[in-house]
């Protein structure tokens, strides 16, 4: 399986910009992370690109219906077991036991909140975004409301990280990878 047949099945299912810049975003995360760690770089954007493959047709089945559809691309275990993990213990029960799937789990919901605070910044981006800031837009609960702090917590519990080791990464890894971001996201759309 490669990324160019990865894509053509997030297309097909996903058409709303929002979904289909949230999933790329994703992938350039699990791609840092990969990087620094020396694990497969493909297989960690994968998982990350097509975490979300269900969500826009199938809210109330995420996670669930992902295995039939990443079935169509012959995706191997690994990665279907990874794309349902991020959903533990709020749309699945599959439990993230790789790291991959983890830090899949804590950054997927972290991606969506400092994306919305780079959003209010007078640049629009996460290049002049400090963690102080961060921090702080974490602790307003009415800021990005839809971005759950629970699950980042617990995301970073399972890592074994501190909450501010989470935040502190995952900014860096969008930090250095927005404009690859841009990148990819032009050639998705």
């Amino acid at each position: 399986m490669d990324r160019e047949t990865a894509v053509m099945l997030l297309k097909k299912y996903n058409q709303e910009e929002f979904h289909l810049r949230h999933a790329v975003t994703v992938e350039a995360v699990m791609r840092y992370f990969a990087e620094r760690r020396g694990e497969d770089v493909e297989l960690w954007g994968l998982a990350g690109l097509l975490h979300d493959v269900d969500f826009e047709k199938y809210p109330e089945e995420h996670c669930v219906k992902a295995p039939e559809l990443l079935a169509e691309i012959d995706a191997p275990e690994e990665l279907v077991h990874a794309v349902c993990s991020h959903g533990y213990g709020i749309v699945s029960d599959v439990k993230p036991e790789k790291e991959m799937e983890k830090i899949l789990f804590a950054t997927d919901e972290l991606t969506g909140l400092i994306g919305a605070a780079a959003l209010m910044r007078p640049s629009k981006s996460t290049k002049d975004m400090e963690l102080k800031s961060l921090k702080k837009k974490f602790k307003d609960k009415r800021f990005a409301a839809g971005c759950s702090r629970d699950i980042i917590r617990q995301g970073a519990e399972q890592l074994g990280w501190e909450l501010d080791d989470l935040l502190g990464k995952t900014l860096e890894a969008m930090q250095e990878k927005e404009d690859e971001i841009e990148k990819v996201f032009g050639e998705v759309c």
